[in-house]
């Protein structure tokens, strides 16, 4: 059973009323992500608000989160007010698609761990309906609000199984955004990869590409997965 608070080093997520709970992919992708000189972010989907804060505490940069579900937007927002950066956080409940129609900035740091289930079982719950299966947040989607909204010299930060990662690099490439730098994330040295992340951008570059063994042995985190989670997990 996953517990309804996850307590880090400095802030707290509850997370009863979310669909998205807080998990390896959300934690990796919020502190992999390159903030250096980014003045403000996007966080598409944020969820019950997890990687809004992780960059919070990573960065003096202005934050601005969307959420559709509005369970997930009040705790997100109750998250937020509670956490210590609550003064450069804001969050709208809204779909991404609508608030990209009203807003007029552009982003330095656009992210999202989106919802990459596409035509398969949905369950009754429609939170985790909603934020695991891709029919309201497409690929497409995200592309389309990031080519509105990414200032020329942004960045987009994004997660996927290995398989949508792939067809997602394809597509951006027709939106003119180019994959700068790569996480290939594996759960152990034998198993195959299962997550890219994936930083990309509006000019073309040779993409870096790295990888990530989460665990050495049974239970026990790697040294890059530790240095990635030490100012955030409170038993590192």
């Amino acid at each position: 059973m996953v517990s309804n608070k996850f307590q880090f080093k400095q802030f707290t997520i509850f997370q009863d009323r979310c669909g998205m709970k807080v998990g390896t992919d959300g934690v990796i992708l919020g502190t992999w992500t390159d903030i250096k000189s980014v003045d403000n972010i996007l966080d598409i989907g944020t969820g019950s608000g997890l990687i809004a804060l992780i960059l919070a505490q990573r960065s003096p940069a202005e934050i601005e989160a969307v959420e559709i579900d509005k369970d997930a937007y009040i705790q997100a927002s109750e998250n937020i007010a509670n956490s210590p950066w609550r003064s450069r956080l804001k969050i709208y409940h809204n779909s991404i698609q609508k608030y990209a129609d009203f807003c007029d900035i552009q982003y330095d740091l656009i992210i999202s761990n989106p919802p990459f289930f596409a035509n398969a079982y949905k369950p009754d719950n429609h939170q985790i309906a909603l934020a695991k299966h891709s029919d309201s947040l497409s690929q497409i989607d995200i592309l389309q609000v990031t080519t509105k909204l990414l200032k020329p010299t942004g960045k987009l930060a994004i997660i996927y199984p290995t398989a949508a990662a792939i067809k997602f690099q394809e597509i951006a490439a027709t939106f003119g955004l180019y994959c700068d730098r790569q996480l290939l994330i594996k759960p152990t040295a034998t198993h195959s990869v299962k997550r890219i992340i994936m930083e990309l951008g509006k000019t073309p570059k040779t993409c870096q590409t790295h990888t990530l063994i989460i665990e050495k042995d049974r239970h026990i985190y790697s040294d890059e997965f530790i240095a990635l989670i030490r100012d955030f997990y409170l038993k590192y």
